[in-house]
């Protein structure tokens, strides 16, 4: 299985793809590629949200994943942050639509506790345990991208238990 992990910013957009043989009783996880996506500043939102959506298909073309990861929708105090972070979320939903792929979306808390254990977990916490899990030397850097890793890792280790769950069931 591959995953393509986005952590949606206007800013940075994190993203990275992450596979695992999902055949397997405990498949290792494989780092393919991680970074940032990063508008140009001075932009206006409209170009800005452009360029992340054909940065996205073309990771999408590239890498060809078989599932986008995106966080759910959270609450934030600053209502203009929280809607302009939708509009990036709405393009990342978009960009995987427009490529065919199937989204899944995960709760920060699920994520942070799939990855290290502990649903409060600090950004660095996410960072270590992303670079022990994917056999990396150090933290992935930008921040986002190690977030967007987290976001992928997630979905693998559900895709997981589904997939045990469903085996049993038989």
């Amino acid at each position: 299985m591959r995953v393509c992990g986005i952590d949606c910013g206007t800013e940075t957009t994190g993203y990275g793809i992450v596979e695992s043989d999902a055949g397997s009783r405990n498949p290792d996880l494989v780092w393919l590629a991680a970074g940032g996506i990063c508008p140009p500043k001075k932009a206006l939102l409209p170009q800005r949200l452009a360029h992340i959506h054909a940065e996205l298909a073309a990771l999408f073309v590239r890498w060809q994943p078989e599932v986008v990861a995106v966080e759910e929708v959270f609450y934030s105090v600053n209502a203009k942050s929280a809607i302009k972070l939708g509009h990036v979320r709405g393009v990342a939903l978009l960009a995987a639509a427009t490529a065919g792929l199937p989204v899944a979306e995960y709760a920060p808390l699920t994520i942070k506790s799939t990855v290290t254990g502990y649903g409060l977990a600090a950004k660095e916490q996410v960072q270590f345990m992303v670079a022990r899990l994917l056999h990396l030397a150090a933290a992935p850097e930008p921040a986002d991208a190690a977030d967007a890793l987290a976001i992928a890792i997630c979905h693998i280790h559900h895709a997981q238990t589904l997939a045990l769950q469903e085996v049993r069931a038989l």
